[in-house]
C-alpha cells in the first residue's frame, strides 16, 4: 500500500528504556545454580472486558464502569467510559498485575474509540494517559478521535517478575467534552523461546475453488468456497484458521463476511475481532497428507472508497475471500486487522473464481479471466490464478482501456465515473513501463495479465493484490503498487511482522523505475526514539501511526540506496535479483535478507545495520 499524507496524530508517545542491572558471576566452583523461570503463557489482567463491574479495578468514580447508553462495549456488555463531562475534570482507572517471569513476551492492549466535540484540528485539549508503572506507555487526545474502536498493543517484557500499577487516567479541560471509551484490556504473556518442535510453515498448497452470484449492483456476493491443502509439518495439524480479513469493516453482530454450513471440519467461535475462524479437522493431518474444507460464504460490501467498499456505482473487493492463516515456529499467525498497514501473511495458492454478475458490470479481477454468457442479462467471468498469496476483485460500470507492454504483458485499465481518457490513458502507459522495469531487475511477471482500477476518491493512495492493483492517478503510486507484485507478491513476508519486508523494497524498486538515486536522503534523517527502527512491527506502527510512512517507506528505501552505496550497484542488482529468484513464491525473513547481503559482499555489514536500525 502507498499511503496518502494523513494528518499527523497527536500521540504522544515516550518509549524508556529499561535498564538491567548487571553483577559479574562467581567463580565456577562457588557459584549457586539457580533455577531458571518457566513460563506458563498466562492473562495478568482480572476483568479486562468489565464484565464483572468494578471487580478488581480501582476506579476515581462508581460510574466510570459501566453498562449505560451513550457509549457501546466492544466485547459484552461492560466497558469504561473516562471523561465526557465538558469541564475541568480527571478520571482514572487503576490495576495491580503481576507481569510473570520466564515468558519471552508480554503484551499489554486494549480496544479505545475516541470521540468529542472538539473541533481544533491542532491541539490537543483532552488527553488518556496509559501507564504501567512509571513508564508511560502512550498519550491519546481529542485529536485521535475515531470511528468504532481500535485495537493499541505495547511490548511490556521489560516488566517480567514485576508488579506494577496499570493506570489509565483522562484530563478535560474547561469546556467541550472528549469521551475515551476502553474495553477488553489484556497483559498476555506468551513462551516463544520454545517453539514448536517443527517450526515448517504449514498448510502449504492451498487450493481454492470459489463460486459467487452477485445482486444487482455488486455489492452482495453469495455462493460456495472450497479450500484444499496439505500439512507440511511433522506435527499432525488437528485444525486450520480462516481469516476473514473483511469483517474488520463491520461488527461482529453484523459482519459483512459470514461463513456457514461448513463441510470437512467444526467450525468454533470467531476471534481477533471475528476475522479469525478456527475449524477442527475431521481427522488430524499427518505430514503429507491433505484434506479438503467447504463453507457457504456470504459478502455484503459496505460503502466507502476502501479497499473493501463502494463508491457509489463501483464496489472494490479486497481480502474479502476467507484464506488459511499460516502456522509456524511462533504458532497460528493471527494478528489483529491493521487500517494504517497491512496484516496479511499467506502462503501461495492456487485460485478458481467464478463470478456471475450482471453484464453491465465489469468485474476485473486477480489472475486471467475468461468472459462466458450467463443466464438473462448476466455474465459469468472465470478468473484462474496460479501461486497468489491472495485474490481481489471490483464490479461497476467502469471504462476500459488495454495494452501490451514492450515484454509481452497484458494491461488493462477501469477507470470509474470522473477520470479522463488522458489521465487513463497515462496510467496504462505508467503500466506498461513499471512492469517490465521491474521485471528487468527481479525476474520476468509471472502473473499473466495486469489489472489498475484506477478512483481518486481512494482514501489510502493505493493497495496491492496479485495481478490486481487499487489506485489514483498517480505515476508514483502505480508504479509503487506494480511493484508490490514482486515484495509481497513473488517474495512474500509477514507483513504484520516485518512491514519493511514489502514497503521498503517497494519504494526502494520505484525509485530505482523512475531514476531517481536516493542522493542524500538518509540526511534527513531524524529518528522520534529510541524504540523506533526501521523493522518494527504493525503492532508498534499502530501507536506511532504518524511515524510509520516517514520510516518504514522513507527511511528504509533510504537504507536500501545506502546499502547500494556500500557495496556497489552491480552486487546490489544480483543481490536483490538473486533474492528474489531464491525465494520466488516463498516467504522472505529479515534475518534471511541480512544474510544474503553479507554473502554478496566482503564488508562487514554489522554496523551498517546497527546505523540504519535493521533488526532481526
Amino acid at each position: 500500500m502507498r499511503p496518502t499524507p494523513r494528518r499527523a496524530l497527536a500521540a504522544t508517545v515516550l518509549a524508556l528504556a529499561a535498564t538491567a542491572a548487571l553483577s559479574l558471576p562467581a567463580p565456577p566452583s562457588e557459584a549457586a545454580t539457580a533455577p531458571e523461570a518457566v513460563c506458563t503463557p498466562t492473562q495478568a489482567v482480572a476483568n479486562g472486558g468489565f464484565e464483572s463491574g468494578a471487580a478488581s479495578w480501582t476506579a476515581s468514580s462508581a460510574s466510570l464502569i459501566t453498562t449505560r447508553a451513550g457509549q457501546s462495549a466492544h466485547g459484552g456488555t461492560g466497558y469504561a467510559w473516562l471523561g465526557g463531562t465538558g469541564s475541568t475534570h480527571t478520571d482514572t482507572l487503576t490495576q495491580s498485575v503481576t507481569v510473570p517471569s520466564g515468558c519471552a513476551r508480554a503484551t499489554l492492549s486494549f480496544w479505545l474509540h475516541i470521540d468529542t466535540a472538539e473541533t481544533t484540528s491542532s491541539t490537543a485539549y483532552d488527553k488518556l494517559t496509559a501507564k504501567i508503572g512509571s513508564t508511560t506507555l502512550a498519550t491519546y487526545s481529542n485529536l485521535d478521535k475515531n470511528t468504532g474502536y481500535a485495537r493499541k498493543s505495547f511490548d511490556v517484557s521489560a516488566f517480567a517478575g514485576q508488579t506494577v500499577t496499570l493506570a489509565l487516567t483522562g484530563t478535560e479541560d474547561s469546556s467541550l467534552r472528549t469521551n475515551f471509551v476502553l474495553d477488553d484490556i489484556a497483559l498476555d504473556t506468551e513462551d516463544t523461546t520454545t517453539p514448536p518442535a517443527d517450526g515448517t510453515r504449514t498448510p502449504i498448497a492451498p487450493s481454492y475453488t470459489v463460486s459467487l452470484s452477485s445482486d444487482t449492483t455488486g455489492t452482495v456476493w453469495t455462493g460456495h468456497q472450497s479450500a484444499t491443502f496439505t500439512n507440511a509439518s511433522a506435527t499432525p495439524l488437528a485444525e486450520v484458521y480462516l481469516r476473514l480479513w473483511d469483517n474488520y469493516h463491520g461488527t461482529c453482530s453484523a459482519p459483512p463476511i459470514t461463513v456457514t454450513g461448513v463441510t470437512g471440519g467444526t467450525a468454533g467461535a470467531l476471534s481477533v475481532s471475528c476475522t479469525a475462524l478456527p475449524i477442527t479437522l475431521a481427522t488430524p493431518l499427518a505430514q503429507g497428507q491433505s484434506a479438503t474444507i467447504g463453507f457457504d460464504l456470504g459478502i455484503s460490501v459496505p460503502s466507502g472508497a476502501d479497499r473493501f467498499g463502494h463508491d457509489g456505482a463501483f464496489s472494490f473487493i479486497g481480502n474479502a475471500l476467507p484464506v488459511l492463516a499460516v502456522k509456524d515456529a511462533a504458532g497460528w499467525h493471527l494478528d489483529p486487522y491493521t487500517n494504517n498497514g497491512e496484516s496479511f501473511y499467506s502462503l501461495a495458492a492456487d485460485f478458481r473464481v467464478t463470478l456471475d454478475h450482471p453484464s453491465g458490470l465489469l468485474v476485473p479481477a486477480t489472475g486471467t479471466s475468461v468472459d462466458t454468457p450467463g443466464s438473462s442479462g448476466r455474465t459469468v467471468t472465470t478468473a484462474t490464478a496460479t501461486q497468489v498469496r491472495d485474490f481481489a476483485w471490483a464490479a461497476g460500470p467502469f471504462s476500459k482501456i488495454s495494452g501490451t507492454s514492450a515484454a509481452g504483458t497484458p494491461v488493462n485499465v477501469y477507470s470509474v465515473t470522473g477520470i479522463s481518457s488522458s489521465s487513463a490513458q497515462s496510467m496504462l502507459t505508467t503500466a506498461r513501463t513499471a512492469v517490465d522495469a521491474h521485471a528487468s531487475r527481479f525476474g520476468a511477471y509471472p502473473y499473466g495479465e495486469l489489472d489498475a482500477v484506477i478512483d481518486n476518491n481512494f482514501w489510502f493512495g493505493g493497495m496491492e493484490y496479485p495481478g490486481f492493483v487499487l489506485d489514483l492517478v498517480s505515476t508514483t503510486a502505480l508504479t509503487h503498487e506494480i511493484g508490490h507484485q514482486w515484495w509481497y507478491g513473488i517474495v512474500g513476508d509477514d507483513e504484520y511482522t516485518s512491514p519493511w519486508l514489502d514497503e521498503s523494497f517497494t519504494d526502494y524498486a520505484t525509485d530505482l523505475a523512475l531514476g531517481k538515486t536516493g542522493a542524500n536522503c538518509w540526511n534527513s534523517v531524524s529518528w522520534a526514539s529510541s524504540a523506533e527502527k526501521i523493522t518494527n512491527s504493525m503492532a508498534y506502527w499502530d501507536t506511532h501511526s504518524s511515524r510509520y510512512s516517514t520510516v518504514v517507506y522513507g527511511y528504509g528505501k533510504c537504507a536500501l540506496h545506502d546499502l547500494r552505496r556500500l557495496i556497489g550497484d552491480t552486487a546490489m542488482a544480483k543481490l536483490l535479483k538473486d533474492y528474489a529468484t531464491s525465494h520466488w513464491y516463498g516467504v522472505s525473513t529479515t534475518a534471511e535478507f541480512k544474510a544474503a547481503a553479507q554473502a554478496a559482499t566482503a564488508t562487514d555489514l554489522t554496523s551498517f545495520w546497527t546505523t540504519h536500525r535493521i533488526e532481526g
